[in-house]
């Protein structure tokens, strides 16, 4: 055990030091070994980072809620049947919401929303392409909507069809900066609106913000703007234990007030923040192997090389090999000794792919909207990976090594 140690430790040592003895060589060497590596880090890092990005910001709709709407994309975007779509599903209405909400047993609670862009106004000062968004008063809680200033929407304002609002932090900054907003009216579509609270700051998404924003009771949105386009509606089981069965019994609702017979297919979509994470995965999912393919190119081409240096490593150091095996040490000595280096190489470039990669995700992340985040497990990946394919490559040249006849290998020149 103490002599495979010693082999071991030997070999490392040599590995090192031959990079140390010619720096240019080496890093040519394991050029490819260097950029694949930094390709499936960067790719890991900008992926993880997604993933979670994704898991916060958008896909994440509160505890056992899901979502109804007239229609939504999960993968491929088709737009014959994003047309057919258009064409047989009617939009959702005030009846169905209400429908739903007398007769569910497994619903907690629901509510309904519904959009449009729009400008706001505040004394001289406008702003452009606000998001104005009509809800009910229990969308604070389902979403967990949090006011930093005044209060969130209530039962009385939407009954009232009073005219508040409950603002994002954008459309705060923009028309009350160094002031409290409570009270203050501002404009939306040239109507006025009492400013009642104030969100708490969401960020961005991708580089768009999350607070260009604006809420007002969904009555007095309907009693503005009409209330047959853009209603969707958000539902909470009353646990996750009849989470899927609330789903089923929204859509068994839904097309018993719509009439639909057992053979026709649902004309409304129900997702959850699982099925936005699905159509996420498989579209990563195709980007990675996008990225495998890719770096598998360099790595072969990486182990090429090293392959072909080692070659070169095993003439060089032909006499040193005859002096060892005329000392003593066996064919598994001289394998383990070349494997070992080849290995040791090759993972040398994979620490400084994994380096470069690393750089570049700071950069990335401090520069850019991408979210990249380095997993701790793609720099063993990536090490591991590189001292793999430069353990493979090298069996050749070790075995080369490994069968050399001392005697003929002492007459070697030096």
């Amino acid at each position: 055990m103490m002599h495979s140690t010693a082999s071991l430790q030997e070999a490392f040592r040599i590995a090192l030091a031959s990079l140390r003895a010619s720096k240019l060589r080496s890093f040519l060497t394991l050029l490819g070994i260097i950029l694949s590596t930094t390709t499936l880090i960067a790719v890991m890092a900008i992926i993880h980072g997604m993933d979670v990005y994704v898991a916060e910001k958008i896909a994440d709709l509160g505890a056992d809620n899901f979502v109804i709407v007239r229609m939504a994309f999960f993968g491929d975007f088709e737009p014959k049947k994003f047309l057919e779509l258009l064409r047989k599903n009617p939009e959702l209405s005030i009846e169905e919401f209400e429908f739903i909400r007398k007769e569910a047993r497994l619903i907690r609670d629901i509510g309904m929303r519904t959009e449009r862009t729009g400008p706001l106004a505040s004394g001289n000062d406008r702003m452009e392409d606000v998001e104005i968004v009509g809800c009910t008063p229990n969308m604070g809680l389902l979403l967990n909507k949090q006011a930093v200033a005044g209060r969130y929407l209530t039962e009385s304002d939407n009954n009232s069809r009073r005219a508040v609002a409950f603002i994002g932090a954008d459309v705060k900054d923009q028309f009350f900066p160094s002031t409290d907003p409570i009270g203050k009216t501002i404009l939306i579509d040239s109507r006025p609106f009492e400013v009642v609270g104030v969100s708490k700051r969401a960020g961005s998404v991708f580089g768009q913000s999350q607070d260009n924003y604006v809420e007002i009771p969904v009555n007095s949105y309907f009693k503005n703007y009409g209330s047959r386009r853009g209603i969707s509606f958000i539902a909470q089981a009353i646990d996750h234990a009849h989470f899927e069965q609330a789903m089923d019994e929204a859509k068994v609702l839904i097309r018993s007030f719509r009439h639909l017979p057992p053979a026709r297919e649902d004309n409304f979509t129900v997702f959850t923040s699982a099925s936005i994470m699905g159509a996420w995965d498989k579209l990563t999912g195709a980007i990675a192997a996008t990225a495998v393919a890719v770096v598998s190119v360099f790595m072969v081409v990486g182990g090429v090389v090293i392959m072909n240096i080692m070659l070169a490593v095993v003439t060089e150091r032909t006499s040193e090999i005859g002096i060892r095996k005329s000392l003593g040490a066996r064919r598994k000595d001289i394998l383990q000794q070349f494997l070992v280096e080849s290995a040791t190489l090759a993972s040398c470039g994979g620490l400084l792919g994994v380096i470069i990669a690393w750089a570049i995700a700071v950069v990335v992340r401090n520069v850019t909207p991408v979210p990249m985040e380095l997993p701790l497990s793609s720099v063993v990946v990536g090490v591991g990976l590189s001292a793999t394919f430069g353990m493979f490559f090298g069996i050749y040249p070790a075995q080369k090594a490994a069968r050399l006849d001392p005697i003929e290998a002492l007459r070697a020149e030096k």
